[in-house]
């Protein structure tokens, strides 16, 4: 069993990458494999809803980043996205992956456990956290929870080390997302059926 986190931090290494750590090693300790993918400082191509996702199953914009994060996706069976607090939301370069990633690839992530994970100086953690849990919710993909929302506070890394609260919610969501990948693999109960799918537009 594999987790991928993505760190949707422009810091490599920063107070974003600090909680990702910790929700690493106590998957580590309880035999699930991890890796922490960073988006990065480049520009990141947002969707143009040009649809042609429809036919191949794949963004158009066949950027590097994308690609990596699309086969990695394939291989992982749980997912933790991680993001800096900007004005009460995640990282615009990382909506504008996820946006892409979710629209042309949902097919991948679908029922595959998933978690957010927030790291702010002082406020707008809940806003950005609700923000990045509607991607999972939209695309039945269980959410994994911890003792409390998945923050952790602090303007440096070193800051954020001495966030215990924080810390503890990080290691107790590793764990518990361990705990629910092994139970979803040992389970012998199947998938509900699913409906043929309605959209509603309320403008004709």
């Amino acid at each position: 069993m594999k987790v991928l986190l993505i760190n949707g931090s422009p810091h490599k290494n920063g107070c974003t990458y600090t909680a990702l750590s910790e929700v690493s090693k106590a998957l580590n300790n309880n035999n699930v494999e991890s890796e922490i993918l960073h988006i990065g400082m480049k520009p990141i191509q947002g969707c143009i809803a040009c649809h042609k996702c429809y036919e191949t199953r794949k963004c158009a914009f066949a950027d590097e980043l994308y690609n990596n994060l699309f086969e990695k996706i394939k291989e992982a069976d749980g997912i933790v996205v991680g993001s800096p607090v900007y004005y009460a939301g995640p990282n615009g370069s990382l909506c504008a992956l996820l946006d892409r990633l979710f629209y042309s690839a949902s097919y991948l992530m679908k029922n595959k456990p998933a978690a957010a994970v927030v790291s702010c100086r002082r406020g707008g953690a809940s806003a950005a956290f609700d923000r990045l849990n509607k991607y999972f919710t939209i695309n039945q993909m269980p959410v994994v929870s911890s003792q409390y929302w998945n923050s952790i506070h602090g303007n440096t890394p070193e800051e954020a080390k001495q966030d215990l609260e924080g810390l503890q919610v990080m290691r107790t969501l590793g764990n518990n997302m361990a705990w629910m990948l092994k139970t979803m693999k040992n389970s012998k109960v199947e998938l509900p059926q699913q409906e043929e799918r309605v959209a509603t537009n309320f403008i004709r």
